[in-house]
């Protein structure tokens, strides 16, 4: 059955305004209380020694969440696609936990094993400190951000089967030249656009973080943390505004790149 001219416009009028309504307008207030001081007014406001410590924070955690979330990622997608073990279907579920488990449980969890207290807690006895420092910081980071990597590399690996894999095998070559010169090349999209989503994650995550964080500006505060800092302790709504702005710019060019990644991989 098709749909009258009216009811075809009538259906994406509705549609761009709750958009409009729901993500521009928001953007567009946010743009203009940033720049409404000018642009010297902006600069200044994300080049202060907190905003350039919680840029430095949120860059720090990243490259520490990344490459350990490509080694987890890669190794659990092929395990889950080449292999057929006990618990595959618990691993499944684990993998997909981050998706259903808000972010401060995570954060409480986190406090309860690693907290003074906790099951772990006695490792502060050795001086090592986990919550409310860098550590804590990673772990939950790395919870939030687990599913994507194995999320975005296990359909590849379905897709291009093992026939390859296993005449490299015939050939002569051991595992690790299989991977690197027949599974890596061939995943390389996939993979490439799960550490954009990751990346994408691990600057915006804020409930998680903010459990297991002191939020001092300068010390353990990202950028998520500056912004909530600054609005709501602070009360300086233009420096929450400013620090959002930059926040927004990171993911505006995360956007772009995911973009670019899903047309290339389309056309691959």
């Amino acid at each position: 059955m098709k749909l009258s001219l009216l009811t075809r416009l009538s259906l994406r009028t509705v549609a761009l305004a709750y958009l409009f309504i729901l993500l521009v307008l928001p953007l567009i207030i946010i743009l203009w209380r940033t720049f409404e001081r000018g642009i010297g007014a902006f600069i200044d406001s994300i080049t202060t020694p907190a905003a350039i410590s919680a840029f430095q924070l949120s860059m720090l955690i990243v490259v520490i969440v990344v490459p350990l979330n490509v080694i987890f990622g890669v190794i659990t997608a092929l395990a889950l696609v080449r292999s057929n073990f006990p618990g595959r279907n618990l691993v499944q579920g684990i993998v997909d936990l981050p998706f259903a488990v808000s972010p401060v449980v995570v954060g409480v969890s986190l406090i309860l094993l690693w907290g003074a207290g906790g099951w772990f807690g006695a490792i502060e006895n050795t001086g090592f400190k986990v919550i409310f420092s860098l550590p804590g910081m990673v772990i939950a980071t790395l919870f939030v951000t687990l599913p994507f990597v194995v999320r975005e590399v296990e359909p590849v690996l379905h897709e291009i089967g093992d026939d390859q894999e296993q005449a490299a095998a015939t050939l002569g070559a051991n595992r690790w030249q299989t991977f690197w010169r027949i599974t890596l090349p061939a995943i390389r999209w996939g993979l490439t656009y799960g550490i954009v989503l990751t990346v994408a994650r691990a600057l915006g995550e804020f409930g998680a973080v903010i459990m297991v964080s002191t939020a001092l500006p300068g010390k353990s505060q990202t950028l998520t943390l500056l912004v909530h800092g600054r609005y709501i302790n602070d009360h300086n709504t233009f420096g929450a505004y400013c620090a959002a702005t930059l926040l927004m710019a990171i993911a505006l060019v995360t956007l772009l790149l995911m973009t670019l990644l899903d047309r290339k991989r389309s056309d691959r």
